[in-house]
């Protein structure tokens, strides 16, 4: 069985998950308004141009997740979902992991958005499995921490090869769809890269090495 890998924000959705969360605590009321749009509109652009440092977005990002019980977080996400995210799950999307299923494929979403936020994402694209950054839990509420090695740029390769270690699939027939220049780590060790919607410097990076290019909007 091939490995199909997929990122998730800006790829397979049309839109940053990572991003909307924030929007939605601010409209919540959950998090100070002027403060966190800031903050949030930083790291957003931060990780665009590729100069984002992911242990202080973590830090940032985390935080507002200690402030809540496991179901508290469970129904606010429930309104995420409907409120900001089921209208930007890609068709194109949803057809392209059902395309690799139907194949015998495994299909994988691997995103630097922490578990949190995409674990029902990934559940509502169907994917067989999800690679993420992984918030620390300590006696059933998050600490703001992170577990492991954040599953961004290099680290999404280190994360798939504990990934594959531990599922005893490898790279041989895999293919990975992404839009941004974070994941070209990963884009060069595949066999197949496809940049679906680049950034300008995943597609000029795409058309030297004559990888597909391809829309998902």
């Amino acid at each position: 069985m091939a490995l199909a890998l997929f990122d998730l924000d800006n790829t397979l959705l049309a839109d940053d998950s990572d991003f909307l969360w924030g929007c939605f605590l601010v409209d919540k009321g959950l998090v100070d308004k002027t403060a966190y749009d800031i903050a949030n509109q930083r790291f957003y652009d931060e990780y665009k141009q590729g100069t984002l440092d992911i242990f202080e977005f973590l830090a940032f990002s985390l935080k507002p997740l200690t402030r809540f019980t496991m179901d508290e977080l469970a129904s606010l996400h429930e309104e995420f979902m409907d409120r900001h995210i089921r209208s930007v799950m890609t068709e194109k999307g949803i057809a392209q992991i059902k395309q690799h299923r139907d194949k015998g494929d495994v299909t994988v979403i691997i995103t630097a958005t922490n578990r949190f936020v995409t674990g029902p994402i990934a559940d509502a694209f169907g994917v067989d499995d999800l690679i993420a950054t992984d918030p620390e839990i300590v006696d059933g509420r998050y600490t703001g921490k992170v577990a492991g090695t954040p599953c961004f740029q290099k680290g999404k390769i280190t994360r798939l090869q504990q990934w594959l270690e531990n599922t005893h699939h490898d790279l041989v027939g895999s293919t990975f769809y992404s839009d941004s220049h974070n994941d070209i780590p990963l884009l060069e060790i595949v066999e197949t890269a496809i940049a679906v919607d680049p950034d300008d410097e995943l597609k000029s990076l795409a058309e030297k090495n004559s990888w597909q290019i391809r829309s998902f909007r």
